[in-house]
């Protein structure tokens, strides 16, 4: 089965033949994928070299020119090394494009730190108007781009990764979905992206409510507090955030929308030690604490559960 990169440079070579609004921005990554379409569309697809500020540069540009421009690269190159033109060439001159990074949070470790960046989403939330996407699986991954790609003139990130989960869920480009339920008030644990199976596999036996996004901004306040509905007044609404980059990004939008009950958050995700040893992916997964035993031991510190002999049973969706 193909990568979610395959995926994008195969969904959006064939939308460049379809959209002659659509152009793609490139900056020497992800080049091979896009060999035959900046054959057929060589004024559409923009390879800029190593130079990732002009990569926006040139996106900008090309969006204040009536273009949709999509920009592509490592996370660490698209997001950090440029942000000051992020936010002036799209945030201040009032202008759209998707931005689709690869490499995660740390996807490819033998990179090297360079090539890491488990900050990305966070360091974007510090501007306004930006829709973040992080599916978990090549076809979600497929959906979301489609449907950064028709979304107007605003401003939207996919995060891509090469870790995934066994298989997709139904994706609209925006909001939570249950796929685990438990009793009315219990914990309630929200899966971002690839980290599902993880999450998943961690509660099994547990009287938890599992919600599933692969949208993370805007946040979907609302079904969080529709899930915490009946907490309990003695340990109020426990809710554990799950995300395969910074830890506690989505901390302060989930205390925002729980600010009319009372509640606990915990925020799980890459730890803000720098790891210096390449490793694996599996090594950096443990090492955050992201892997399932790791999770289950986390999260049932974190919060109360029932016994499982007295929990009714959880429904998966």
């Amino acid at each position: 089965m193909d990568t979610m990169r395959e995926r994008f440079a195969s969904v959006t070579s064939r939308l460049l033949d379809e959209d002659p609004r659509l152009a793609v921005v490139l900056a020497d990554i992800g080049t091979d994928g896009f060999r035959q379409a900046a054959g057929r569309h060589p004024d559409r697809v923009v390879n800029v070299g190593i130079r990732e500020q002009l990569l926006v540069g040139v996106g900008g540009g090309l969006a204040l020119a009536g273009l949709r421009p999509v920009l592509h690269t490592f996370a660490s190159f698209l997001v950090e090394r440029p942000f000051e033109q992020l936010k002036l060439d799209f945030g201040y001159q009032g202008t759209g494009g998707v931005l689709v990074s690869a490499g995660g949070s740390y996807d490819w470790p033998a990179g090297g730190f360079t090539h890491l960046a488990p900050g990305d989403v966070a360091l974007l939330d510090t501007l306004d108007g930006w829709t973040v996407h992080v599916p978990g699986h090549p076809d979600e991954a497929e959906a979301l781009l489609r449907h950064a790609y028709a979304a107007g003139d605003e401003k939207v990130y996919v995060r891509l990764s090469a870790q995934r989960n066994a298989r997709p869920r139904p994706v609209s480009g925006e909001g939570f979905s249950a796929v685990r339920r438990g009793r009315a008030g219990a914990p309630v644990v929200v899966a971002v992206g690839p980290l599902l199976d993880a999450v998943l596999t961690a509660v099994e036996g547990l009287d938890a409510t599992v919600l599933y996004t692969a949208t993370v901004r805007p946040f979907d306040g609302a079904a969080l507090r529709a899930a915490v509905a009946d907490a309990p007044a003695a340990t109020g609404a426990e809710v554990v955030l799950v995300e395969p980059y910074l830890a506690g990004t989505s901390a302060r939008a989930a205390g925002e929308a729980l600010s009319h009950v009372p509640h606990r958050v915990l925020g799980l995700g890459v730890r803000r030690a720098e790891l210096r040893r390449y490793g694996t992916v599996g090594e950096h997964l443990a090492a955050h604490g992201l892997d399932p035993r790791s999770l289950r031991a986390r999260i049932t510190s974190f919060a109360s559960f029932t016994p499982a002999s007295a929990a009714a049973p959880a429904r998966r969706s």
